[in-house]
């Protein structure tokens, strides 16, 4: 009988470390982190819903420069970039046991951004059809300035300021 038990229960461990890996990446790892982590994609500046055991209490994002965690009820995970490169998310319960870990990769849009190199000034637009300046991290400082101040005045303007 307490063989039964303990049967059931590492298998419902296994089960639940499987499910963890394959809501957070979309594919069934080994059971444990050091074997191999999921790797979860996001683009700059977009969010991911993710999925996470609904035992998800804490979640754990190594460098929050690179991305930005938002835990919902019920194990939803809103995941947002915030600069290129990559961190780890760790998914903890309530008795500080890990539920998951997965890498995060934030990448460039891959669609309708022309980058214009001018000497050793970049720029972005974004030509969805038609190029309208977008800028993007690593564009030169002076048109990353001009670019954001003219969207944070027609910002201002729309909400009733300046």
């Amino acid at each position: 009988m307490d063989e039964r038990k303990a049967l059931s229960r590492n298998a419902a461990g296994a089960a639940g470390l499987l499910l963890a890996a394959f809501v957070l990446g979309g594919t069934a790892v080994p059971a444990t982190a050091q074997e191999a982590s999921t790797i979860v994609a996001v683009t700059v500046d977009n969010a991911k819903v993710i999925r996470l055991p609904e035992t998800t209490q804490t979640v754990i994002v190594g460098n929050p420069i690179i991305a930005d965690v938002a835990l919902q009820k019920n194990g939803v995970l809103i995941l947002t970039g915030k600069s290129f490169g990559s961190t780890n998310l760790i998914a903890l319960d309530r008795g500080g046991n890990m539920l998951a870990e997965s890498t995060i990769r934030v990448q460039a849009p891959q669609a309708a951004v022309v980058t214009v190199q001018r000497g050793l000034d970049r720029e972005s637009y974004s030509c969805t059809p038609n190029c309208q300046p977008s800028v993007q991290l690593g564009d030169s400082s002076r048109y990353f300035g001009e670019v954001s101040g003219q969207a944070e005045s027609r910002r201002a303007m729309a909400v009733g300021g300046k």
